[in-house]
């Protein structure tokens, strides 16, 4: 299987922040959900990929094109002389970035002289489909309207590759679920990719075939969403049922007044081993297995990585 993005070994250091060694691969045909709290190194990553900023080690590949801005020599960026690649590339940050006094309907008259793949008709079909009404300008949209309109500019050039970055927050869930619907359509073909950055945990579980979580700038895990969501479970039990459990399958445990909370990443190896009988066996407690979510996952994790690092 080819892979859309590759990162490895990707390092920038800030003076209170640094992404760390950070690799991962990306299929084809894909939609991949990058989760992390605030300041969790998302956009960092993201800025990386496309070039726009420089990094002090690592590589990048794109649509099988190498990204490597580093800072060469004589101080200047590093950069690829062949950019026409990145007309397959769409783009869509969390806020629009377009003159909020231009009317949409000279949108694509500046597009088509910046993409040579530019497509009007596709892009008067998106705004057509998203009631984007042409003599509008930009000032005069609500968020979700700009958000579909750098949307549809970000489909409309011929592009094989989605990136976006928080590009559903602080949207409803009904034009989230619409947005979510187009990309499903995007990748259909197998030959397109969506990587999306969000902190919307059931966005990226209605859609991600993959999930990606960085935390404080470093990579802790890239997994199947299905895989997390069918393998992965929460054990709620007493405390001396939950010494039962195989360490070995153990991600994290929350203690509370209650008992014990533990995250297991394999339900199945957990029954083959007689838990159910033996915390039984040890005490009249009730337990339970329960199925996770992505922000349960993520949640613990995270305070194991926190445990981990003595923060």
């Amino acid at each position: 299987m080819q892979n859309a993005v590759t990162v490895k070994n990707l390092t920038k250091r800030y003076e209170d922040f640094t992404l760390n060694d950070v690799s991962f691969q990306i299929p084809t045909g894909s939609v991949v959900g990058f989760v992390g709290e605030n300041g969790a190194g998302k956009s960092t990553t993201i800025l990386a990929l496309l070039g726009i900023i420089p990094v002090d080690a690592g590589e990048m590949e794109l649509l099988g094109h190498r990204i490597r801005k580093k800072r060469n020599a004589s101080g200047r960026d590093d950069v690829s002389a062949d950019e026409s690649w990145r007309e397959q590339i769409g783009v869509v940050f969390d806020e629009c970035n377009f003159s909020t006094e231009l009317k949409l309907k000279f949108i694509s008259g500046i597009m088509k002289n910046i993409y040579r793949t530019w497509d009007e008709n596709k892009f008067l079909d998106y705004l057509q489909r998203f009631e984007l009404p042409l003599n509008k300008k930009v000032k005069e949209l609500s968020k979700g309207m700009k958000m579909k309109l750098s949307i549809a500019v970000a489909l409309s050039h011929d592009s094989r590759l989605l990136i976006l970055d928080e590009a559903t927050s602080g949207l409803d869930p009904i034009i989230r679920s619409e947005i979510l619907d187009i990309f499903r359509g995007f990748i259909e073909d197998g030959e397109h990719t969506v990587f999306l950055s969000s902190h919307i945990t059931s966005d990226i579980e209605k859609i991600a075939d993959y999930v990606i979580l960085i935390h404080k700038g470093r990579l802790l895990f890239m997994e199947s969403k299905d895989e997390l969501l069918y393998r992965y479970g929460i054990v709620r039990c007493a405390r001396e049922q939950a010494e039962l459990i195989p360490r070995e399958i153990i991600v994290g445990r929350e203690v509370n007044g209650f008992g014990v909370s533990v995250l297991i990443k394999d339900k199945d190896a957990l029954m083959a081993g007689g838990f159910m009988d033996k915390a039984r066996g040890v005490s009249e407690s009730p337990f339970a297995l329960d199925r996770v979510s992505i922000e349960d996952v993520l949640l613990y994790f995270v305070k194991a990585a926190d445990e981990t690092q003595g923060k």
